[in-house]
């Protein structure tokens, strides 16, 4: 499981550069992301990385969480003001069912549905979702994913961490969350009207190390769960991202110009 900051619809102001022990001393919340895995009929996991990442970033968009009156929007403020916690939970039958009852919204890829709701505080969690297991989110691709399209933003994870897929998915919603506060308001209108086209890859080593130079948004996690402290997980490779750094073709930018990394904070799975 995992967790990080956002913001809503305004551009250019990330939360996340702000002091960590600031954000620590705030009040803290979660949001939680459930994924529907059936027994006989589990989703591939790029499919469910993917549909997670686009599932944070329908709710970052949505007036409820954006609206200055949203029914979502202070629990989004507060939530962004500490870290910008996830947990990605599993459900299925009934379950699913009773999920989807809760206020939220579900998102659907190939194959994986992914439902996201309104941040919580971190002891907060409604019923219905607390029961939910953490666990046993592991999911394997039946064929190797193909190439990411190449006018499509890429949430490269890091070839060298192993994770679960649960933890994946909730890495995946850091990293394009990063790329969302790093967009203009013009930019993140254009990503939504788009339906938020997206790909989740794990390059080779060469690449990811070349990737880290390149002045992109990367998500460290804090170490709470499965990791360790500091690690860097994933990379939001926008394409407007590279073209802001304004080199010809959208080139990266040299290594002394990146942009400031992120750290995420990752929830303590408590004894039950």
């Amino acid at each position: 499981m995992s967790q990080t900051p956002a913001e809503s619809t305004g551009g250019g102001a990330d939360p996340s550069r702000r002091a960590a022990a600031d954000r620590d001393a705030a009040p803290q919340f979660v949001l939680p992301l459930v994924v529907r895995i059936e027994r006989d009929a589990p989703p591939p996991r790029t499919d469910a990385l993917e549909t997670a990442a686009r599932a944070v970033l329908t709710l970052l968009s949505d007036e409820r969480a954006t609206a200055e009156d949203g029914e979502w929007t202070e629990a989004v403020r507060d939530w962004q003001d500490a870290r910008i916690r996830k947990v990605v939970r599993r459900a299925r039958g009934a379950e699913w069912r009773r999920a989807g009852t809760l206020p939220g919204i579900t998102v659907t890829g190939a194959a994986a549905e992914v439902r996201v709701f309104p941040p919580i505080p971190l002891d907060g969690w409604p019923k219905d979702l607390a029961r939910l297991q953490v666990s046993g989110t592991e999911l394997d691709d039946p064929a190797p994913p193909p190439p990411p399209e190449p006018t499509h933003p890429v949430l490269w994870m890091n070839p060298g961490v192993a994770m679960s897929a649960g933890k994946a998915m909730a890495q995946a919603g850091h990293g394009a969350q990063l790329a969302w506060w790093e967009l203009s308001p013009a930019g993140r209108l254009s990503w939504r009207a788009a339906g938020f086209p997206l790909a989740a890859r794990t390059p080779t080593a060469a690449a990811w190390t070349g990737l880290l130079g390149a002045g992109l948004p990367v998500v460290r996690d804090a170490g709470f769960t499965e990791i360790a402290p500091g690690s860097c997980t994933v990379i939001a490779d926008h394409p407007a991202l590279r073209r802001a750094q304004g080199s010809p073709g959208g080139s990266p930018r040299p290594r002394g110009q990146a942009r400031p990394e992120t750290r995420s904070g990752t929830e303590r799975r408590r004894p039950v």
